[in-house]
């Protein structure tokens, strides 16, 4: 499951730069991975390609998505407008994932009634009428550390169950349908530290 965004990028890069077709062997080369790992991965989600031909990279791309959930058009807010949550707005593509940003909060009256890269910033004490007259299916969480979990708890009592989390802190619920992504960005530069080290 791990790998299959990285499956899904690559291939998207291959179909930008239309190329019709690939095998498991120059994918595997191109993403530094073997051909049966490769293979292997892709046999647990069912059949793709076939001998002597590879793969299609369109139609495998779009299985891959279709597995990803791309084409399932998922709604996002954004609470916490600072400078992570303002470069987010501003940078990420958000709809080559299949996520359409609706709109984003905030506690600061500096940002309150603006707009963000066209995606108008409500406060936050308008997140339970916001929720219940729309639909939303991912909250991207960009706040301090200290409301982090006080945050989600409110939100997982509105409905809310896939979060985005940049807090730097460890969320979770012990609702077994909520689903958290904990980004930490300390963990990839120390990732990073460990390799630099050991290589």
């Amino acid at each position: 499951m791990r790998r299959l965004p990285r499956y899904y990028r690559e291939l998207t890069d291959l179909y930008h730069r239309g190329i019709v077709r690939t095998s498991s062997h120059s994918l595997g080369q191109e993403m530094n991975i073997t051909a049966s790992q490769i293979r292997q991965d892709f046999s647990c989600f069912g059949e793709f390609g076939q001998q002597g031909y590879g793969y299609n990279v369109e139609e495998l791309r779009s299985e891959i998505g279709h597995i990803l959930g791309v084409d399932n058009d998922h709604h996002l807010i954004m609470i916490g407008v600072g400078n992570l949550g303002r470069a987010l707005l501003n940078n990420f593509p958000f709809e080559n994932t299949g996520f359409t940003v609706d709109a984003s909060f905030d506690v600061s009256p500096d940002v309150i009634d603006t707009q963000i890269n066209g995606i108008p910033v409500y406060s936050t004490d308008e997140l339970e009428s916001y929720i219940k007259r729309h639909a939303v299916d991912v909250v991207v969480l960009t706040i301090p550390q200290a409301v982090a979990q006080a945050t989600a708890n409110r939100l997982i009592d509105l409905g809310i169950r896939g979060f985005w989390n940049f807090t730097n802190v460890e969320l979770s619920s012990p609702n077994p349908d909520v689903q958290f992504e904990n980004i930490h960005f300390a963990d990839s530069l120390l990732t990073l530290s460990y390799r630099i080290a050991n290589h």
